[in-house]
């Protein structure tokens, strides 16, 4: 196994997507696979209590390394094996011929979240394309129908992310508002990838700082008011649905899906602004899964989709950050 030229490639990887862009993934080299593990200190305890986040983007970067390693000729494939207390995933390990996809590094380079207006929607034929992606592994894709009532939910959601302590602790430990922060290029949410103007990112910064005093005042409600309606911007909600009955190990191989459904996204010339607020919140979870006509558990991701109007800025990653520093 040439564990040099796979870890030349670390920084292509990188580009998976993670809740909070923590990046949580590692990989530990040994003699004759790749264990692909995470860090305890990436974890969101309080926005992601279950794991599923974590486990959905720990499969989204297994997908990543294969498809990266598959266009450099590497012949990989994946051992799945979860096991919470070594905190690993499983084994990327050598493979008598390449892992098989239609994907290619430079759409795993160029995919960005994109959380700005959208000029249009997915088509139904997009539409059709992921939900095929998800089909073939038990799950599917749907769109969220009345978005009249999606402003609705989403505030309600908002507000209840704001109004819990420690979600809001988490959210600042991860917010990266002024480019003077060392960590600034390296992970994170920017608020350029927030599309905040240095005025919206200075008032969020001192509102986040007076929290502690401010929220008995009503300071949760104003934050959910300030960030608006995202459908506002354009597009159409995409749930992806699991399988029922989905488990922990199951919800890393359905991460594998989301990556593959991101990437079917991009290369129709679309991008997607997920907003898990809408999972994480028992109400919304349950709105949208009556909307849906879906038990709410098999809802794991949802992302507002579209075609950006302008290009959106590339999220930090650390393995860029630490080649360049």
């Amino acid at each position: 196994m040439d564990l040099a030229a796979l870890r030349a490639l670390e920084p292509l990887c990188w580009r998976a997507p993670s809740a909070h862009n923590t990046q949580p993934w590692r990989l530990r080299y040994e003699r004759w696979a790749v264990t692909v593990g995470w860090d305890p200190a990436d974890e969101l305890p309080a926005g992601d209590p279950t794991g599923r986040d974590l486990r959905l983007s720990l499969g989204a970067f297994v997908e990543t390394c294969l498809i990266v390693a598959a266009d450099a000729g590497l012949r990989l494939d994946w051992a799945a094996d979860l096991d919470e207390a070594d905190h690993r995933v499983g084994r990327l390990r050598p493979a008598r011929q390449p892992y098989r996809t239609p994907f290619r590094t430079g759409e795993v380079w160029d995919r960005r979240t994109h959380r700005g207006r959208f000029g249009a929607g997915p088509d139904a034929d997009v539409v059709a394309a992921v939900d095929a992606v998800a089909r073939r592994a038990g799950g599917a894709v749907r769109v969220v129908p009345a978005a009249g009532r999606l402003g609705a939910l989403l505030r309600v959601a908002d507000r209840r992310v704001y109004a819990d302590p420690a979600v809001v602790a988490e959210l600042r430990r991860w917010l990266r508002l002024h480019p003077a922060r060392p960590d600034y290029r390296a992970d994170g949410l920017s608020d350029r990838c927030l599309g905040l103007s240095r005025a919206s990112a200075t008032g969020l910064r001192a509102a986040l700082a007076a929290y502690p005093v401010l929220r008995p005042l009503g300071l949760p409600r104003l934050l959910a008011a300030t960030a608006g309606d995202p459908m506002a911007q354009g597009g159409a909600l995409l749930a992806l649905v699991a399988p029922p009955g989905l488990d922990a190990a199951g919800q890393v191989e359905f991460g594998r899906v989301l990556m593959r459904m991101w990437l079917t996204l991009h290369v129709a010339g679309l991008a997607g602004h997920p907003l898990s607020q809408l999972v994480d919140v028992a109400a919304s979870r349950d709105a949208l899964g009556a909307l849906l006509d879906v038990a709410p558990e098999r809802i794991v991701h949802v992302t507002r989709v579209g075609r950006p109007v302008v290009p959106a800025p590339r999220s930090a990653r650390r393995v860029e950050h630490s080649l360049v520093g």
